[in-house]
């Protein structure tokens, strides 16, 4: 089964990319599958018949994704009245209200709903069923996740409110998260907010009964866990053990994914494992048989992934378990490949568009991993010697044993037999049994987790950019503390429900478990080590790495030499993803400008032309904003990642404004650039923030100023702004930017950061400089881009970083204006996405990246 899914899998792939007529498909589909059950009667030939039928799996593959379609299509049907002015909509919750981090002035939480009708502004009423990601604010102070403060509005209500209508967007950056396709996949068309007074609640219910009575199970457990628990530690647990994240902050996430060990923030595979062994264990030892036993383990699996709402990684956990229990029913070889290969075609039979997922394809990786490579060497190693432990006080069963294995008995029973000198021989057995297995376990335990590292390093390095160098010992303390969290932490839930009073003690368990893992993920994630990005692996890269694993599954069951191979090739394989980077995608002999689309904010990507790479600024949000975007992290980065830049040698910040420092600190802690640029410093908590991070990382921060010419790779850096003597203000201003005009050759480039009317004309005055691209100073504001420093630079191209449809309104018509009648082509980051402009030294070509 296996290998079907793979040849489906495959089929999907080539569906994807190799478009054939649908009739192509069903043809040879059914060609392959007649020729299969023709050939089947053959044993001579059961290796072709066996072959056909693979290729009749890949043939299927194809037909189903190019039917189903490979990516989940927008709605596009509010799109007309996403145009910035207000509609008052009727809808209904399609799930329960989440709390999302807030100010300390302000709660939100988050909603998804179902559109009934639209009230347009001149009375209109149209009918549409569409789906929107509703944010509802209060400015009101919150008092506890417990107790929020506002009303939290649950699945079925129907409700009314005014509400502006805005279209997701994605970042038009490669590399950038696909936000819409994301949406898409959960039925949202459009995104909204409102006060909470602007919402009315209606009367009537819209939805599923059963899901209502879900919604509120899982509504009541989280409650359950915050009034058992404190708050620190029920966020925890809210989010390892029934799936809620809404009260997770980020730097636990970060915490926990430089650790390592994310795995154990969300819910996943392990999860249901520890439920299953425990229900079953526990269903055991009350005496009920085989199939009781069996069929209240899958009950209670199914249950609690219809509690969790985190969906497919669940319940793909779920279904393999089922598939695992349930051929001991039938005494069958309880083989994981074969219920991997079950449970995958399975769900790819009903969502193909699953496979290209990053969580479908960790999932089954990592399984595979354990199945065939973990599993394997410990029936080789330690489970060997763990048989010889049975039948402790047998004389005569060593004699059925291998000879090694019959020496390492023979060898504990003569401790045994010494240690019962002392404390007698019931004991001393007892101790030594006992304490042998333990170090056993241990040792598997180290053994699945080395191979699990080494062999989600290429997933790890391509779909998160890093290499989790201390994840082995981070999860050799961390698994067992989640196997009795898990168990502590439901039993005390189930058990407050009857007395909470009873359930404090149980409770204090899971409280230990949690403060023993944030520890450890707080101590080990806070190691150097810890903080190691890498780019997007190269093809060659992916490609070995890729056989690297292959191999190790292929020679794991052979002989200890193909076996010790096969481990060796899967650990040089993972040491060079995090050690080797990949060689950067630049341009040698040119001087490469890019505009990153970051939104209302500003970076610059400067490659020079024996490729050193600065980067002026990384956006971030503007004031006030409240974005939960680290612009550093989540947009620069990728984009940066995807070109296999790994390292930066230079960092610039053209003044203290958030959307221009924002994503900075990110910047610093993923690429470790080897110098920071700084102008002015005004009074600010984030740049002194920021220029201590910066000392503690290492990096030498470097002061500019005017008159400052210096050659960066084979480029001209001159420093036109600003002057040693300019006077600082008590907090960050657009006018203290660092200007600087960037040459090579014939050809140059003006980066004005935020700088206004009052910089530029001492600039045009005092240098004359000229430039044949020009980055428009303050997002094309009418501060700036005066008729002096146009005159002066004369440049042939500007590039504008801008906001979709921003809220100030920018870039403003007479700033255009000026532009256009200056001759100037204009490219924008909020129309043409990251623009990439090369300077030859004699001529500037400008390009856009192609986007998925």
């Amino acid at each position: 089964m296996l290998w079907a899914a793979l040849a489906y899998s495959t089929g999907i792939v080539a569906g994807t990319y190799a478009w054939r007529p649908a009739s192509w498909w069903l043809a040879a589909g059914t060609a392959f599958f007649a020729a299969g059950l023709y050939f089947v009667r053959d044993q001579k030939r059961k290796y072709l018949s066996a072959a056909l039928a693979l290729g009749a799996f890949f043939l299927v593959g194809a037909l189903h994704i190019q039917l189903r379609g490979s990516y989940a299509l927008p709605d596009t049907s509010l799109q007309l009245f996403a145009d910035g002015q207000p509609v008052d909509i009727t809808a209904h919750a399609t799930s329960e209200a989440k709390l999302k981090e807030t100010t300390p002035n302000e709660l939100r939480q988050t909603i998804d709903i179902e559109t009934e009708q639209l009230l347009l502004p001149d009375g209109t009423i149209i009918p549409a069923h569409a789906g929107i990601r509703l944010s509802v604010y209060s400015e009101a102070p919150p008092s506890s996740p417990s107790s929020p403060g506002m009303r939290l509005f649950h699945y079925g209500e129907r409700i009314r409110l005014p509400i502006k209508l805005k279209l997701p967007r994605n970042f038009r950056n490669p590399g950038a998260f696909d936000y819409q396709g994301y949406l898409a996949s959960h039925n949202i068309a459009a995104l909204g907010s409102a006060k909470i007074e602007d919402v009315q609640l209606l009367p009537g219910f819209v939805g599923s009964r059963l899901e209502l009575f879900r919604a509120r199970v899982h509504s009541s457990i989280i409650a359950q866990v915050h009034a058992l628990w404190p708050p620190p530690q029920a966020a925890l647990i809210d989010a390892m053990v029934i799936g809620e994240d809404a009260f997770i902050d980020r730097d636990t996430r970060v915490d926990f994914q430089r650790s390592g060990t994310y795995h154990i923030l969300v819910v996943s595979g392990m999860n249901v494992t520890i439920l299953a062994f425990v229900v079953f264990w526990t269903v055991r030892r009350l005496r009920l048989n085989e199939i009781s036993a069996t069929l209240l383990t899958i009950f209670f699996c199914v249950l609690y992934a219809l509690l969790t709402e985190v969906g497919a990684p669940v319940w793909r956990a779920t279904l393999m378990c089922a598939i695992y229990l349930g051929t001991r029913l039938l005494y069958r070889d309880r083989s994981m490949l074969n219920a991997l290969g079950i449970a995958a075609l399975a769900l790819l039979v009903f969502d193909p568009r699953q496979l290209f997922t990053a969580s479908f394809q960790m999932t089954f990786v990592c399984v595979l991993i354990v199945a065939a490579i973990g599993l394997p060497l410990v029936e080789r190693t330690s489970q060997l010697y763990r048989h010889s432990l049975a039948h402790w006080d047998s004389d005569n069963y060593g004699g059925l044993l291998l000879p090694r294995v019959a020496q390492f008995r023979l060898d504990l029973r003569l401790i045994a037999g010494r240690l019962a000198r002392f404390i007698g021989q019931p004991l001393s057995f007892k101790i030594t049994r006992g304490m042998t297995i333990t170090c056993l376990r241990i040792f598997e335990l180290l053994l699945v987790s080395a191979v699990m590292q080494m062999g989600l390093a290429l997933p790890m390095a391509y779909y998160f950019h890093r290499a989790t160098t201390i994840g082995l010992p981070a999860n050799v303390a961390i698994v067992p503390l989640t196997q009795l969290l898990m168990p502590a932490a439901i039993f005390t839930a189930a058990l407050g429900y009857l007395s909470p009073l009873l359930a404090k003690l149980p409770a204090m368990p899971a409280l230990f478990a949690v403060k023993a893992i944030t520890g450890t993920v707080r101590g080990l994630g806070g190691l150097r080590l810890a903080d190691l990005r890498v780019a997007t692996p190269s093809v060659p890269m992916v490609v070995a790495a890729s056989a690297a694993l292959i191999l190790a599954m292929l020679c794991t069951r052979r002989r200890a030499l193909l076996a010790l191979v096969g481990l060796l090739s899967l650990l040089a394989a993972s040491l060079a993803l995090a050690f080797v980077p990949p060689k950067p995608q630049t341009h040698p002999g040119v001087l490469e400008v890019t505009s990153i689309d970051v939104g209302e904010g500003d970076s610059i990507l400067l490659v020079t032309p024996q490729g050193r790479t600065l980067l002026v600024d990384a956006g971030g949000p503007t004031w006030g904003s409240g974005s939960q975007l680290d612009f550093g992290e989540d947009v620069v980065a990728p984009y940066l990642w995807t070109r296999h830049i790994s390292h930066l040698d230079a960092v610039a910040i053209s003044h203290g404004h958030s959307d221009h420092i924002g994503g900075m600190s990110a910047v610093l802690k993923d690429f470790h650039p080897k110098e920071l640029w700084i102008g002015l410093l005004p009074p600010s908590r984030e740049l002194d923030h920021l220029i201590a991070e910066a000392h503690e990382l290492g990096i030498k921060v470097v002061r500019h100023w005017e008159g400052d010419e210096f050659e960066l790779g084979g480029a001209k850096v001159e420093v036109l702004f600003p002057p040693q003597d300019w006077p600082v203000g008590l907090a960050p201003k657009n006018n203290d930017s660092m200007v600087l005009h960037v040459s090579y050759g014939a050809t140059s480039v003006l980066l004005e950061g935020d700088a206004e009317k009052a910089v530029e004309r001492r600039i045009a005055v005092l240098h004359h400089p000229h430039a044949d691209l020009l980055k428009v100073g303050h997002h094309g504001s009418s501060t700036s881009t005066t008729e002096e420093i146009l005159d002066s630079v004369k440049p042939s191209m500007a590039v504008i970083s801008v906001g979709f449809r921003n809220s100030y309104g920018l870039p403003k018509s007479d700033v255009l204006s000026r532009l256009q009648s200056s001759g100037i082509h204009v490219y924008r980051t909020d129309v043409n996405g990251a623009v990439t402009f090369y300077l030859d030294g004699h001529s500037v070509t400008p390009s856009q990246p192609a986007l998925e």
